[in-house]
């Protein structure tokens, strides 16, 4: 049995879960990628996928289909996505091992 690239918390699954339901339409899943973005250079992506890709790395959690981009997978393995909400401000957290810095807002990072 293969370890999944990701973990997803319960609260990023619960998140996950509204967020399809609200789309008002069918979706293959969710895509997870990375794009050049911010101080340190990288960003985490999430967006609706509408159909699945040839080279997707897909990870089913518990119902949910997450699409990791291919150009993505070796930054994103052993991570875990998390969904938290606090008094300013909520959003996605992924807490990656294999980085090595962040930038000083925590909206990018380098490995």
């Amino acid at each position: 049995m293969r370890t999944a690239p990701l973990q997803v918390t319960p609260a990023a699954l619960e998140r996950l879960q509204m967020l399809l339901d609200q789309r008002g339409k069918s979706s293959a899943g969710i895509r997870i990628g990375i794009r050049t973005k911010g101080c340190s250079g990288l960003s985490y992506t999430l967006e609706y996928a509408d159909e699945k890709s040839t080279f997707d790395e897909v990870v089913d959690v518990e119902g949910i289909t997450l699409l990791i981009d291919p150009k993505a997978i070796m930054f994103i393995l052993g991570t875990e996505m998390d969904y938290v909400e606090e008094q300013m401000q909520s959003g996605f957290v992924f807490k990656n091992p294999n980085e090595k810095g962040r930038c000083g807002c925590g909206k990018s990072f380098h490995v």
